[in-house]
């Protein structure tokens, strides 16, 4: 009878602990997001707040530099920082200097990808609205980031482009969306996040993918609009807030949820402005533009000089900087030539520059140095605590009411990895000690 106890026992544990393995892992990436969202009361985010309650936080999570979305979005996939993983900019930057092209192409991106891994060990990928995902063979399901060259208000004809498998937009639209209007598909409206999270709860509920991915890109706008503050900001992070209980829900439906572990994470934080700086301003004036440019990211601007062997233009921009007035030079600090080489940042620059709270940088060369400019800004270098973004942990792999001080954005990738049983090492992250249930 002792050993028909014992052995009962020990089925009874060797199920609970099949029912806690990770089989499913979502990914939900919020456009800047703040750990704030979760912590602090005044937020309307009811499921965000009860996802981290149940599981493990980070109350802040160090992003990169540049603090920006597809650079970000890239090395939350690859484990890498930008020059590992070829994503310097969100643009390509033209022979003029101001931006250029988009990165759309999964060609672009020299790292290997959480899908890749996942796809080696035999797994089933999803991704709804993911950077730089066009042409990824690795995602079975993929309705990927993209938007008409011609009309870029109008992303549905280039979604279902590109969607893989053929017809996937379409499918989304008769099962999960309806049929979608120019702006309930675009950054115009909320209906964007919430069309996106219908096509990622139909995708789960459906295929019931091994790993999917999701973008929410709404609360960015929000912030760009007002700043880190107001009616707007707690209109989208409620909002975005929505989905996350709407892909919640889809995974109780599937019946997967018990075997699903759910990140949700973002890019970047937000620092509110009221001024924008011209530094290219500061060259042309000195008669150094025709041989070196700033390059706005919104927070930083990053020095390029046009002969890269040029290297009086560099010493004489160092001295342009190093002669403003005092008021002047506290708006902004200059990153090294050190620090970007420690954040692998890009690696044709050698100097930038990142603006003081409340200010931000601009590409133009005309005009007055400083202009009026209300709203928010990313962009920054990642030594402002107001430009980290957050986590949540939550489900099979995870434990409950768990909170770390500090994880880096490159450190997502190979601990969300580590869920699904895959061990990876060449990137420039870690798995976080006391992150995972394992």
């Amino acid at each position: 009878m002792k050993k028909i106890i014992s052995l009962s026992l020990l089925f009874i544990a060797i199920a609970s602990l099949s029912a806690q393995e990770t089989k499913h892992l979502v990914i939900i990436s919020i456009d800047g997001f703040r750990s704030d969202f979760y912590k602090n009361e005044k937020w309307a985010t009811a499921n965000l707040k009860f996802l981290a309650k149940n599981g493990t936080i980070a109350d802040d999570v160090r992003t990169i530099f540049p603090s920006v979305t597809y650079p970000s979005h890239t090395t939350i996939s690859t484990g890498m920082l930008p020059e590992n993983h070829g994503i310097l900019y969100n643009t390509e930057i033209s022979p003029a200097g101001k931006p250029g092209n988009w990165y759309y192409k999964h060609e672009q991106v020299k790292a290997k990808s959480i899908w890749e891994y996942a796809k080696e060990k035999g797994l089933t990928t999803a991704s709804v609205s993911w950077p730089i995902t066009i042409n990824n063979p690795f995602i079975d399901y993929n309705l990927p980031e993209i938007w008409s060259f011609e009309n870029p208000m109008d992303r549905r004809g280039a979604t279902a482009t590109y969607a893989t498998p053929k017809g996937l937009f379409e499918e989304v639209e008769k099962n999960a969306t309806g049929t979608l209007a120019i702006n309930e598909y675009n950054l115009s409206s909320f209906q964007m996040d919430q069309n996106l999270g219908r096509m990622a709860a139909y995708l789960l509920e459906t295929y019931k993918p091994n790993l999917l991915t999701i973008h929410l890109p709404n609360t960015d706008g929000a912030q760009h609009k007002v700043g880190r503050n107001g009616d707007l900001v707690n209109r989208a992070i409620a909002n975005a807030d929505n989905v996350v209980g709407k892909i919640y829900d889809a995974l109780k439906r599937a019946k997967i949820l018990e075997n699903t572990s759910i990140i949700i994470t973002g890019d970047h934080g937000f620092i509110s402005t009221h001024t924008a700086i011209a530094p290219n301003v500061w060259l042309k004036n000195a008669g150094l533009y025709n041989k070196a440019f700033f390059f706005s990211t919104g927070g930083s601007a990053f020095l390029h000089i046009r002969n890269k062997n040029d290297k009086k233009t560099l010493k004489k921009v160092k001295q342009v900087l190093a002669e403003l007035p005092i008021a002047e030079k506290q708006r902004f600090k200059i990153i090294t030539e050190k620090q970007l080489r420690a954040f692998k940042a890009d690696p044709n620059v050698n100097l930038a520059i990142s603006a003081a709270d409340g200010y931000s940088f601009t590409n133009t060369e005309k005009g007055a140095v400083y202009t009026q400019k209300i709203g928010g800004k990313h962009g920054y270098f990642p030594d402002n605590h107001k430009i980290y973004t957050g986590f949540i942990g939550y489900g099979a792999g995870f434990k409950a009411r768990k909170q770390l001080p500090l994880i880096n954005l490159e450190d997502i990738m190979p601990t969300a990895l580590k869920l699904l049983n895959i061990n990876v090492t060449d990137t420039d992250g870690i798995i976080v000690p006391g992150l995972l249930k394992q």
